[in-house]
C-alpha cells in the first residue's frame, strides 16, 4: 500500500484516533508514523501504561542528517500489538513544538525513506499521522508523496465541517502546483450528523474513501489509554472494514501517475 496521510483543518477532529484504528485494524505490516508538528500523544495517552525510552521520529530525523536513516529506523519503533507482534509498530512523534524546527530539514529525507519502506523484504504500509494544517510547519513534502491523502472531518454539525472547506481548497491548490494534482485526496469522515455522505462529499468537492462511527468509548480508549481492547470494538470494525477501499483508491491513483512517472515528472 506504501504511505497514507492523515490531515484535520484544525481542532481536534480525531486524526490520531482515525490512524491508530487503522493501523490497529488493517492487514499486514504496518507503521504509524506520528509526524504532527505539534507533537506526538500515543506514548502519553494510549501507550501510556508503558515506560518507553525517548525513541522516535525526533532521533531518526537525526539519523537522516547522518545517512543513517536504514539503520536506525527499526530501533525507533513500539510495538502496538502484544498478542501479534512484529506486525503493527508506532514511531513515536516530539513531544515538543520546538522540536519541530528540527524536523523540518528532514521531511524530504524521511518521506523518501517511508516511500521505499513497502519494498523491504518484510515490508511496511505507513500510516502518516499529519496533526492540523493549521501550524507553521505542515510536513508538505510528506503530504506531496502521500498515495492516499485524507482530509479527517469530523460531521456532526456545519461548524466542524465548514473549517474542511478551506482546506480542501489549499490542498487541491497545493498539490497541483507540486505537480501532482488532487487525484490522491479524499475524506475521511468522524461521526454522524445532518449531513449525509453524498452532500458532504458536494460540499467539499472530494469523494469519502473512509467512513468512522463516533464510537466514544473505544475512542476514549485509543486516546488516553486503560482498558482492553477486543478487537470488536465497532470503531475497529469499521476501521477494518475501510481497508478494501483505500488500498483500491491507491490502486487507481498509482495507475493514473504511472506514465507521467515513467515519462519523467516531479513525483518523489
Amino acid at each position: 500500500m506504501a504511505i497514507v496521510a492523515m490531515v484535520s483543518a484544525k481542532g481536534s477532529p480525531g486524526v490520531t484516533t482515525t490512524a491508530l484504528a487503522c493501523a490497529l485494524s488493517w492487514q499486514g505490516r504496518t507503521v504509524l508514523a506520528e509526524c504532527d508538528p505539534s507533537g506526538g500523544s500515543i506514548l502519553s495517552g494510549y501507550l501510556s501504561r508503558l515506560e518507553i525510552p525517548p525513541i522516535g521520529l525526533l532521533p531518526l530525523a537525526a539519523a537522516a542528517l547522518r545517512d543513517q536513516l536504514a539503520e536506525t529506523f527499526d530501533h525507533q519503533l513500539v510495538d502496538l500489538d502484544a498478542k501479534n507482534p512484529g506486525q503493527r509498530f508506532v514511531l513515536p512523534g516530539i513531544n515538543d513544538t520546538v522540536q519541530a524546527g528540527t524536523l523540518r530539514p528532514t521531511w524530504e529525507s524521511l518521506t523518501k525513506f517511508f516511500g521505499q519502506l513497502e519494498h523491504r523484504d518484510s515490508g511496511y504500509d505507513v500510516i502518516a499521522d499529519c496533526g492540523r494544517l493549521a501550524t507553521s510547519a505542515p510536513p508538505w513534502p510528506l503530504l506531496f508523496r502521500a498515495d492516499l491523502l485524507l482530509l479527517v472531518v469530523r460531521v456532526t454539525t456545519l461548524r466542524t465541517i465548514a473549517p474542511a472547506a478551506g482546506a480542501a481548497e489549499m490542498l487541491r491548490r497545493e498539490l497541483t502546483q507540486y505537480g501532482q494534482g488532487p487525484g490522491g485526496l479524499a475524506l475521511a469522515l468522524i461521526g454522524d450528523g445532518p449531513y449525509g455522505r453524498r452532500d458532504i462529499e458536494q460540499r467539499l468537492q472530494l469523494p469519502a474513501v473512509l467512513e468512522l462511527p463516533d464510537d466514544r468509548r473505544t475512542a476514549e480508549m485509543l486516546s488516553d489509554g486503560g482498558g482492553r481492547l477486543r478487537g470488536s470494538e465497532r470503531l475497529l470494525r469499521a476501521a477494518a472494514s475501510t481497508e478494501p477501499a483505500v488500498r483500491d483508491a491507491i490502486t487507481r491513483r498509482r495507475a493514473h501517475l504511472e506514465p507521467t512517472t515513467s515519462s519523467g515528472s516531479s513525483r518523489a
